[in-house]
């Protein structure tokens, strides 16, 4: 999830400490996925209603976004909501889990 989505989502309203522990959280691998640079441009900081991965990765994409936004108690957009059920209705039983972070 871009730093600036998470921004948009609320964590504008986090202590400093709190932002430092997100952009730099690694104990979940999908906070933190290796992508090509073209990759990185195309999705710069677009959340799933105006950006998805090539058709083959967009299942696993949603198993690793919708995580993140419940770790971290971040906001969705109505925008948001609608690309992520149209997601995960195109998706065979996506496994969601998540843990809360302190």
């Amino acid at each position: 999830m871009p730093l600036a989505e998470a921004w948009d989502s609320g964590a504008r309203l986090w202590s400093r400490e709190k932002r430092i522990a997100y952009a730099n959280y690694l104990d979940d691998a999908r906070h933190l996925e290796a992508v090509s640079q073209r990759s990185k441009r195309q999705k710069a900081d677009q959340d799933v209603a105006e950006w998805l991965p090539v058709p083959s990765a967009r299942c696993r994409y949603l198993t690793y976004w919708v995580p993140i936004k419940l770790t971290w108690n971040l906001s969705v957009d109505q925008a948001e909501l609608r690309a992520l059920n149209t997601l995960a209705a195109g998706c065979p039983n996506p496994q969601i889990t998540y843990t809360p972070v302190p």
